[in-house]
């Protein structure tokens, strides 16, 4: 066949079979050239993209291989990853379906029980639960069911704990038990493997510290142990399959260690303490663990007198090596600790972006209510750390500069003065009267001052949420201030009658700057953790039983449901068959509020439609710092009515025969008496000095009374009237009207 003209050009400019960009074969426009009448046809669509490749698969929350996995189905650790973020990738209960939570199914771990001091967290693995009682035992749940799998019993006795571990390669589950003992136990039946002792005596070679209370981690066929409340302690790793130690490292250095000479001349009895007791982060692609080590306990935490110095590494983060435990960097929140303020939260690692530039950062703090936002790499701070004169007292050797981070802290950091008789209770750093005021970091000696944040925080071992999804880091936190110098045999008194309230504080740790903070009724440092989900939402339980939804934008209440008892642990979430659900364990502690905290054995799950009523509301705790000793009815006592100033109280509710300052010197610290009662106040003649009775916050009275004098007031109206004494606050008494 003869091609065409037409055909033949189109042929050899290789037109045919494809689009026609150009007229002619050396160009041109596509208004003329070589064939003006010719139009070219639109291009052809590309061919449609093949679908992008799926990303690879990162590793599932259970392998626990990284520092930074979310929750997904599972919730492995306490802290939910090694970074502690508590976090979780699930989003079925979301803003729009949380008011339908309901109880899922409620199981009492301990047949019922209410005693005991219960902090640990639930971890969630393969749908099954794992949670430590205050009896010291380790119970498996179904996660779907709430029926009990197992349940090891310890023939150890009772002990405080805050998490299990387990190891999902090795089908191991770690707990600890009295006696410095690490337990393993069979993830299928309960059944121990191996229970490995470690020293009690301090004097013993392989003596590691006392082995209790923190939660343990595990991580690459290795445990990570903390130890608490000794003279000495280390934080170590030990082999996952024996329970060998691997590593070491003492909060306090011995002779020839690294800052030792940070104790200046201080006798080896008094350098203790610095115990890391708290759980820590672990980032492997770093390579690194990173330990919070305690405050000083030589002789007295509140006596730095025979301890010139840093006192490393006490109240530090400090970064080892994650195999061989040798030291990398470390960075020291408070220098010279004479408060009680060490910063133990657990760790949390972020990758944020400050300046523009992607960093990974440690973030740690709690006590002090500040933030310190570290490089995870080299301890460098990238918002700024600055070293700031605070007040002195040559006596206490005192340290001259404490580091504040330059955005301040996330809460107050002085008491402030309101006058008696305005608002109740009023602003939450309010002073108790009678107290010396100040600040954070002031000095102080044998005078009693009053500050905030008390030794109990700001936050304290709450642990703490970081969500990708909104960059804000979450923590509950406490208002309770303390008074803090050498008469107190612990570690600072919270005042008798002090309001202990608390919030909910969310922190961009990319500009270390408060986005927003929730006042709560309940102090929230002290166990309380909060869960953040991908749905925006944030889980957190209150001492009076409640355990709450907020909203993670502002902290807008969207959800409440009462378990039965205090909550001191982090709520989870995980999913089993595509249903998602959140678990808590209710069983009460008594910090801050001791026996008045409800105690109890509930581990509850919940779902969207869940159908278990809440359980029975329990009284709620004391809000206001109880006063010592036990109520008594003031028509009973030898002398009716009445009230002896700075006199301790005998076992026949008669004054003492001595004049005291004693927190309990007041006869009877604790008065009930029927409304329209008149109460006579009598500063005894046999005291040396002028003593009051200033009754607070309402402002009643205000007695002022020489040896020898009295004054009555009518109490006509029911409630509880606090009043302290003027020539020592420390003395405070109660009257209950009914």
């Amino acid at each position: 066949m003869r091609l065409t003209s037409l055909a033949a050009t189109l042929l050899a400019c290789g037109a045919i079979g494809a689009p026609l960009l150009l007229a002619g074969c050396g160009g041109g426009d596509s208004g003329g050239g070589a064939f003006p009448w010719f139009s070219a046809p639109p291009p052809a669509p590309n061919p449609p993209a093949p679908p992008p490749a799926p990303p690879a698969a990162g590793p599932s929350a259970a392998e626990l291989a990284d520092c930074c996995t979310a929750g997904d189905r599972d919730f492995p650790k306490v802290g939910g990853n090694l970074g502690n973020q508590n976090y979780s990738s699930l989003a079925k209960i979301d803003k729009a379906r949380v008011g339908q939570l309901g109880g899922a199914w409620l199981n009492r771990i301990e047949g019922g029980t209410n005693i005991g001091n219960s902090q640990s967290t639930t971890v969630v693995v393969d749908g099954v639960i794992y949670i430590e009682s205050a009896l010291g035992n380790l119970i498996a749940v179904d996660g779907k069911t709430g029926v009990t799998k197992w349940k090891w019993t310890t023939p150890y006795g009772a002990i405080t704990r805050r998490g299990a571990a387990v190891a999902k390669d090795l089908g191991l589950v770690y707990t600890v038990a009295t006696g410095n003992r690490l337990v393993a136990l069979d993830t299928n039946t309960g059944k121990p493997v191996w229970i490995k002792q470690y020293p009690s005596s301090s004097t013993d070679a392989d003596y590691q510290g006392a082995v209790q209370k923190v939660a343990l981690v595990y991580h690459d066929k290795r445990l990570y142990v903390g130890t608490n409340d000794g003279n000495r302690g280390a934080a170590f790793s030990a082999d996952a399959a024996t329970g060998k130690v691997l590593s070491t490292f003492w909060g306090v250095p011995r002779v020839g260690e690294r800052g030792y000479d940070t104790w200046g001349g201080a006798p080896e009895s008094d350098r203790t303490g610095a115990t890391p007791w708290i759980h820590p982060a672990v980032d492997p692609e770093l390579g690194l663990v990173y330990w919070t080590f305690g405050n000083v306990r030589g002789g007295s935490s509140q006596n730095g007198s025979t301890r010139p110095g840093l006192n490393l590494f006490a109240n530090s983060i400090v970064a080892l090596d994650l195999k061989t435990g040798e030291y990398k960097w470390h960075f020291q929140s408070v220098h010279h600790d004479i408060w009680d303020m060490d910063n133990v939260m657990s760790p949390v690692l972020a990758n944020v972006r400050i300046a523009g530039q992607e960093r990974k950062v440690v973030i740690y703090g709690s006590k002090t209510g500040m933030y310190y936002i570290l490089d995870r790499k080299d301890g460098s701070a990238p918002l700024g750390i600055d070293e700031m004169p605070v007040k002195q007292d040559a006596r206490q050797a005192s340290w001259p500069t404490q580091p504040f981070p330059r955005q301040g802290a996330w809460t107050e950091t002085c008491i402030v003065d309101q006058p008696l008789g305005t608002a109740i209770p009023g602003d939450p750093n309010r002073a108790v009267p009678n107290y010396l005021k100040g600040c954070l970091y002031d000095a102080h000696w044998d005078v009693p001052l009053l500050s905030i944040p008390g030794h109990g925080g700001g936050a304290n071992w709450n642990h703490q949420s970081f969500s990708p999804r909104t960059g804000l880091v979450y923590t509950g936190m406490g208002y309770v201030s303390a008074a803090h110098s050498l008469t107190e045999s612990s570690n600072g008194l919270r005042p008798p009658g002090t309001y202990m309230t608390g919030a909910v504080v969310a922190v961009d740790p990319s500009t270390n700057l408060v986005k927003w903070k929730k006042p709560m009724p309940y102090s929230l440092a002290h166990g309380n953790g909060i869960l953040s989900t991908a749905a925006d939402l944030l889980f957190i339980g209150q001492p009076d039983g409640n355990l709450l939804a907020l909203d993670a934008g502002d902290g807008n209440e969207l959800w409440r449901f009462q378990t039965g008892a205090a909550i001191a642990a982090s709520p989870v979430a995980y999913e089993i068959d595509g249903e998602q659900y959140i678990a808590v364990y209710a069983g009460g502690t008594s910090i801050p509020y001791g026996d008045s905290a409800p105690r109890g054995d509930y581990l509850w799950a919940f779902k969207v439609g869940g159908t278990v009523a809440p359980a029975a509301t329990p009284k709620p705790p004391e809000v206001r710092r109880p006063v010592s000793g036990q109520a008594v009815e003031g028509a009973a006592l030898p002398t009716p009515n009445t009230v002896f100033l700075a006199r301790v109280q005998t076992a026949a509710n008669a004054p003492g025969a001595s004049e005291s300052t004693a927190v309990n010197a007041m006869t009877p610290t604790w008065m009930r008496v029927p409304a329209n009662t008149t109460v006579t106040f009598t500063n005894p003649a046999g005291n040396a000095n002028q003593h009051c009775a200033t009754q607070f916050f309402e402002g009643r009275f205000d007695f002022k009374l020489a040896p020898g004098q009295s004054a009555q007031h009518r109490f006509d109206t029911p409630g509880e009237y606090f009043y302290n004494d003027c020539h020592s606050a420390r003395p405070t008494g109660k009257i209950v009207v009914y």
